[in-house]
């Protein structure tokens, strides 16, 4: 590395340090790692006038840390997501930036602890001897988003993992979601779409909502499980409004979302896991 590029990444790895490191944008970032948000929640959760936490939110969206988008139950709020791949990858060339030896996060996603030399697409290595935890995706249909998220972490996640789907309006499942699962080596054809009332009263360590109107009539679970929104908007409805090709783009962003999601789930449940294990 010439001279120069050295101080071009010295100086932007001490501006990303500066932007994420603001009291307030630290608090943003920490509040939408665990869940998507509607900026005024953030503020409040923040503690902040709603105008200050839309331009601190501005700032980390103008460096790409954070994406914005109308919910699709009220077009008057807007749900705010954490761009974790993108963190990521700046807090490694950051920690470059000061010493070779400080690369601390790797530079691809791969499977947490144990799972060295695996490729994404492969589990983390299982944990002995504890319960499978169980998760619950929403979404209105289940007919596309949160059945794929369902399959892609069974996979991934595997026996350590219970993964079940349902939706508050179900309807059939869409034939591009099982196109595009197929294409990545899961056949969900067979899968059949469930209320979310077939699983009142069960408990779930996670219920994650995939879509900004079930969220808002999500039932309550026992057991008190984390609550997570994942607002990732509905490929069958953009579908409707596209052409065959870009009908089917959407899906495939869906499923890649979906992946890069679970994946950095996977590695909050496992490292959930080994902290109680030490306690």
């Amino acid at each position: 590395m010439s001279h120069t590029t050295s101080l071009e990444a010295q100086a932007a790895a001490s501006g990303f340090l500066r932007l994420a490191g603001h009291p307030v944008r630290w608090q943003l970032l920490g509040e939408l790692a665990r869940s998507d948000r509607q900026v005024r929640e953030l503020a409040a959760l923040v503690g902040q006038r709603q105008s200050l936490t839309s331009y601190h939110l501005g700032q980390l969206r103008a460096a790409g840390l954070v994406t914005m988008r109308r919910s699709s139950a009220d077009g008057r709020d807007t749900y705010c997501s954490l761009n974790l791949a993108a963190y990521r990858d700046r807090l490694a060339e950051s920690g470059a930036a000061l010493h070779a030896g400080l690369r601390l996060v790797p530079a691809g996603l791969t499977p947490p602890a144990d799972g060295l030399g695996e490729t994404p697409s492969r589990p983390p290595a299982q944990l002995p001897a504890q319960s499978p935890v169980r998760v619950l995706f929403l979404c209105t249909g289940n007919s596309a988003r949160s059945q794929m998220a369902e399959a892609t972490l069974q996979r991934l996640g595997g026996s350590r993992i219970d993964a079940a789907s349902a939706g508050s309006h179900p309807k059939d499942l869409h034939p591009n979601a099982v196109r595009v699962m197929l294409e990545r080596g899961l056949d969900i054809s067979g899968a059949r779409s469930k209320h979310l009332g077939e699983f009142a009263g069960q408990r779930f360590d996670y219920v994650i909502t995939l879509c900004d109107r079930v969220r808002e009539v999500c039932p309550d679970f026992p057991g008190a499980p984390a609550m997570v929104h994942w607002s990732i908007p509905d490929p069958a409805a953009e579908a409707a409004e596209a052409t065959s090709q870009d009908s089917y783009a959407s899906f495939v962003r869906t499923a890649d979302e979906l992946n890069t999601r679970i994946l950095f789930l996977l590695y909050a449940i496992e490292y959930s896991q080994r902290t109680s294990e030490r306690s």
